[in-house]
């Protein structure tokens, strides 16, 4: 071999030995770097600190409390941005029987729940009175507006079919100096099962021995007269749409579309409409059992509004997934306090303060 050749030999060995050690020192700071967390610079999106996992809620039921809850899950979202909470206007007896299926997280009833719903649960169930209000028998006449006057012995008259007209005596007698208009009366019932259907329905068989005989209470009646619309907004919009139609709706929905509503001789004879003070009167009335389940289908009290009740969220008392336990023990917690001062603005009552403590203490059911 040449001179020039073994140099060309050793020098091309040297650069190999360098190569592969280069190459080790590579392959040792990767291995290095999958092994230790690296610590990204302060500006990389990645250094900011991630947020929680979400936690979702899914409630069904009641349209009597829609707009309070709807408000109530926004808010409490806002302050909690890992709790989501979804909920579906569908009716009192479809949000029972979707507890009954289990296919929701929570349900919300006007009514509380029977003991044989109950039985029927084997996960448990919890009833909360988080918010209260009214049910308004709101009418559309021409040059007649709020404030029309109905004895206790007419509405349920008018419900039975019995009274037909506008300007029947009966009514005329009651509102000295209004024009009544000569128009059929054209009653709108709630088609879906509903609690402010049951509401409704058992101040009636409260005050009307006729009411009660023939038709009774409950979420779904059979109505002797009139024409069915579902949901507390579908009544709304049906009043507000034909001349000479009288309804009942919850009041929030009356409140926020300002429609005309009646106002109904109470317990003591007085004409009262609704509102905070008359409702907050009448719930004053209600002592809560043990369960909280309680009913005022003609409250006492001279300022009293005849129709007022409590709403119910329905809980389960056991939960699979404990993140679901304890976030829905924190919305029920948040809306029975905080979540109050939602409630007139809406046209909704707060709860007392004392049973807003009775509330927060029984949610302690609520567990994985």
């Amino acid at each position: 071999m040449a001179r020039g050749d073994g140099l060309s030999m050793k020098r091309y060995s040297q650069a190999r030995r360098r190569f592969l050690g280069l190459l080790s020192l590579v392959l040792v700071a990767i291995v290095a770097c999958q092994s230790t967390p690296q610590t990204p610079p302060a500006n990389s999106p990645s250094a900011s600190p991630k947020l929680g996992a979400i936690t979702s809620l899914l409630g069904a039921g009641a349209t009597f409390p829609d707009f309070i809850y709807q408000r109530w899950f926004r808010e409490f979202n806002r302050q909690n941005p890992t709790v989501q909470v979804s909920y579906q206007a569908i009716g009192s007896a479809a949000g029972i029987q979707q507890m009954l299926a289990e296919t929701t997280d929570f349900g919300a009833s006007d009514v509380a729940m029977t003991d044989a719903e109950i039985a029927r649960i084997k996960r448990g169930i919890v009833m909360l009175p988080v918010t209260a209000g009214s049910v308004a028998i709101a009418y559309n006449l021409p040059g007649v507006g709020t404030g029309l006057k109905l004895p206790r012995t007419v509405y349920p008259q008018i419900f039975l079919g019995k009274i037909t007209r506008w300007n029947d005596p009966a009514i005329a007698a009651a509102n000295p100096g209004v024009t009544l208009p000569d128009l059929p009366i054209i009653a709108v019932f709630r088609s879906d099962g509903s609690g402010t259907t049951e509401a409704f329905t058992q101040h009636l068989s409260a005050i009307s021995p006729q009411w009660k005989q023939q038709v009774g209470a409950g979420l779904s009646v059979q109505w002797p007269t009139g024409t069915g619309v579902k949901a507390n907004a579908g009544v709304a919009a049906q009043i507000q749409q034909a001349e000479g139609t009288i309804g009942y709706v919850e009041y929030a929905y009356a409140k926020q579309l300002k429609m005309a509503i009646a106002a109904l001789q109470n317990k003591a004879g007085l004409y009262i409409t609704p509102g905070t003070q008359s409702v907050a009167a009448a719930l004053s009335t209600v002592a809560f059992p043990e369960n909280l389940r309680a009913f005022v289908p003609d409250p006492e009290g001279s300022g009293s509004y005849p129709i007022s009740t409590y709403s119910w969220l329905l809980a389960y008392q056991q939960y699979p997934d404990p993140n679901k336990a304890k976030a829905l023990r924190d919305v029920v917690r948040w809306a029975v306090t905080e979540g109050q001062k939602y409630a007139e603005d809406l046209g909704y009552v707060p709860i007392p303060t004392d049973l807003a403590q009775r509330v927060a203490a029984a949610v302690e059911q609520i567990k994985p």
